[in-house]
């Protein structure tokens, strides 16, 4: 994949703020995180209200990338991987494959049970109705924004700022994504580092961000939306 942006002037100055909310959203996490779960038993509204404020972070995130695209003639879209694939057709393959192995694979949890959910996650299951709706917001939200941000636009500022050839800059991008779940602790957040280099490496093979959106969302509505509500019909009948 050649990436070769060029950021303005205007454009680099665009990044100082968004920068500083990649840098500072794993620490910011973490304690909206914790307070949330503190609070959670208390107020009906505690995972909601995270979500919200979450979905909002994330969606700022991408109107700056989308800013700095704008302002800066020297960056394509396909620079940020804001393009169809070359092989729309093998795409579209691969998506319905991932899409038909994940149910399967759901069908087959709930079969035998359910699986325990990771401990870094377990404050994200949803137990209300309007729980689960703003966690399958979140998980489109996750798997949009989160790509365009940390692998479209992270990428390509290593490139075209730092000077970093492709693979170093998708490390250093991969690093920042993990230590962005700082919250779900430091054994979830190397099980999101291989899914992020997964993730990376569908995004540098097709070079464009769709699949990789695709693969993340459905991945994350499996784990906070799919799995719990598996997991909580299962101990339902249990205890019948």
């Amino acid at each position: 994949m050649n990436i070769t942006p060029d950021f303005s002037v205007l454009g680099l100055a665009l990044t100082v703020p968004l920068m500083g909310y990649v840098l500072a959203e794993g620490i910011i996490g973490k304690r909206s995180y914790d307070r949330m779960q503190r609070r959670r038993d208390e107020d009906p509204k505690a995972l909601t209200g995270m979500y919200r404020t979450w979905i909002a972070g994330a969606w700022g995130s991408v109107a700056l990338v989308l800013a700095v695209l704008a302002v800066s003639p020297g960056i394509a879209p396909s620079d940020l991987g804001l393009n169809l694939p070359a092989e729309a057709s093998e795409t579209l393959g691969m998506i319905a494959g991932v899409a038909f192995a994940m149910t399967v694979v759901a069908l087959a949890i709930g079969l035998r049970g359910g699986l325990p959910q990771r401990q870094g996650a377990t404050g994200l299951q949803p137990r209300t109705t309007a729980e689960r709706w703003w966690a399958a917001a979140m998980s489109v939200t996750a798997g949009v924004c989160e790509e365009i941000v940390y692998r479209g636009f992270l990428i390509a500022f290593g490139v075209g700022v730092l000077g970093l050839e492709t693979t170093p800059a998708a490390l250093l991008a991969l690093a920042l994504f993990a230590a962005g779940h700082l919250y779900q602790g430091w054994q979830s957040m190397f099980l999101i580092a291989l899914v992020g280099g997964a993730l990376t490496r569908l995004y540098l093979t097709t070079g464009s961000l769709v699949l990789p959106i695709i693969v993340h969302a459905l991945i994350d509505i499996m784990a906070i939306v799919v799995l719990p509500a598996l997991n909580g019909r299962r101990s339902a009948e249990t205890a019948g």
